[in-house]
């Protein structure tokens, strides 16, 4: 492989210009709760529906969910920047002193998030120093509220403009 001709560095500060959401990705392997915090995120396909997620090499959360074949995205309200924090801590047991809450999922999910996504590991790809999931969307659920942002490696507000959506999808 050729070496690269962007540093990966600048790599990191461009991308973090674009704004995400911020989401924590749970699952259960062998009767053990796993999460992490992700922000690199996208729906894929509306029909079928389909999400990516993207994990770093060796994550422990991403060896859970290949092999639980499973996950529920957590989309994480403004208020739950705790939490967010809480689950992008390595190595730590993300549940410590938390109950587990599952509200109608098959894996523990974040309570209060603005929403949840149930899904079905459908495909999994090895690509650069990332494994990304793919997920069939099997159940949703959401709530009103404002989302948690991401921007320049850090936290955002995410604040509406106020006017109508502009349908750009056809």
């Amino acid at each position: 492989m050729a070496a690269a001709l962007v540093d990966s560095m600048a790599m990191r500060q461009t991308m973090g210009r674009f704004a995400t959401g911020v989401a924590v990705i749970t699952t259960e392997h062998d009767g053990v709760p796993h999460g992490m915090t992700v922000n690199s995120l996208t729906s894929v396909s509306l029909d079928p529906p389909l999400l990516l997620v993207c994990f770093n090499h060796g994550a422990r959360s991403a060896e859970a969910v290949t092999a639980a074949g499973r996950f529920v995205v957590n989309i994480l309200s403004s208020r739950q920047r705790p939490i967010a924090l809480r689950f992008a801590q390595r190595g730590e047991d993300h549940f410590a002193g938390l109950g587990l809450e599952y509200d109608g999922h098959r894996v523990p999910v974040v309570p209060g998030a603005l929403a949840h996504l149930d899904c079905d590991v459908e495909r999994v790809v090895e690509a650069g120093d990332h494994t990304v999931v793919f997920g069939a969307v099997k159940d949703v659920c959401s709530r009103e509220g404002d989302a948690l942002g991401f921007h320049g490696g850090r936290f955002a507000d995410v604040i509406p403009h106020g006017q109508e959506p502009e349908h750009w999808f056809f």
